[in-house]
């Protein structure tokens, strides 16, 4: 019956997490199981067979763990965007908001040369604010976005319109109703 699971039988759902109200989409139930981390990193970089990419960026945190992985399985390398003050070294900023507030992420300066090719990874979409801050970073730069790869959407919030206005190509291996 394994051989069957799909990506989204590997997630756990935890309800009320951070906070009443909320369905936490749990991926290191994925990333614990060795098939259904194979599974998800083959999904994510199929569409991308035969394209350049130069480099694969992964939005904190998550997003660390399959860039990395993706970025290995294309041969290319993997450039972190961080929260602000985690890079060591000249960065550019992005502040972008939150559900209950704003934040801020980071990229190094000479991370991303002008024209490569890049692609955007990261484990959700929900109102694509991290992931549209990282986009204008890498723009900043230069870099070339390919597309951005999520393992979720969760389309009630919003992001995949949003990135897809940016005139983003979006790709998500499975989608969650609720927040």
């Amino acid at each position: 019956m394994s051989r069957n699971k799909t990506v989204k039988d590997y997630i756990r759902t935890i309800v009320d997490f951070p906070h009443e109200g909320i369905m936490f989409r749990d991926v290191t139930t994925l990333f614990a199981d060795p098939r259904g981390f194979r599974i998800a990193i083959d999904q994510m970089l199929h569409p991308y067979a035969g394209e350049r990419i130069d480099k694969v960026v992964g939005l904190e945190a998550r997003g660390f763990i399959l860039g990395g992985a993706i970025a290995h399985q294309l041969s290319v390398g993997f450039v972190p965007i961080r929260k602000k003050g985690k890079l060591p070294g000249t960065t550019i900023s992005q502040d972008y908001k939150l559900e209950y507030g704003e934040a801020i992420v980071e990229i190094h300066d000479d991370a991303i040369q002008p024209g490569e090719k890049i692609l955007v990874v990261d484990d959700l979409l929900a109102t694509g604010g991290t992931a549209e801050a990282g986009i204008k970073l890498i723009e900043r730069l230069g870099g070339e976005i390919v597309s951005c790869a999520f393992i979720i959407d969760l389309p009630e919030l919003g992001g995949h319109k949003v990135l897809e206005s940016m005139g983003m190509d979006v790709h998500v291996l499975c989608e969650f109703e609720g927040l």
